[in-house]
């Protein structure tokens, strides 16, 4: 099961590729994720660096999942893959995100919910974020909206 779930989060990666990604495209994606969201307790976050682009919290998140937002962009921008495909290639090494690696746990989370969002030819150019469900519902929530967001293009 491992393998094939890590098959399948990197060919989500491979895929959800854009030719450009602005402030409002920021807008409209985050406006996507709260709409497919609604009636679920999380925190939605898109960010270019240390810039803000969106964020909402919808009724039920807390001040901790901004927290766990925070701790999961990290993993994207240091390991360049979504939160969740580094969480799963490490436990399919029985590894752990740790000292061992560089990074202090209480900063880093490879846990599901951040993605990487990618422009061709450029690389990586922000990070789009759910937290409040369970690691792989964060991330399915985002995998559904970018996978919108693209086709809406």
């Amino acid at each position: 099961m491992s393998k094939e779930l890590i098959r399948e989060l990197e060919r989500q990666e491979r895929e959800l590729v854009f030719t450009r990604f602005d402030n409002e495209d920021a807008w409209r994606l985050g406006s996507l994720l709260v709409s497919l969201a609604a009636g679920k307790p999380v925190a939605i976050d898109i960010r270019r660096g240390t810039q803000q682009l969106f964020h909402a919290a919808l009724p039920g998140a807390v001040a901790d999942n901004d927290r766990w937002i925070e701790r999961k962009v990290r993993v994207v921008e240091r390991f360049g893959a979504s939160s969740y495909l580094v969480g799963r290639r490490l436990a399919a090494k029985g590894q752990k995100l740790d000292a061992d690696l560089g990074v202090d746990p209480a900063d880093y989370a490879a846990h599901g919910g951040a993605f990487p969002i990618r422009v061709g030819h450029v690389g990586v150019v922000a990070v789009v974020t759910v937290s409040g469900l369970p690691q792989a519902e964060d991330h399915a929530l985002v995998v559904a909206a970018l996978e919108t967001f693209r086709s809406e293009r």
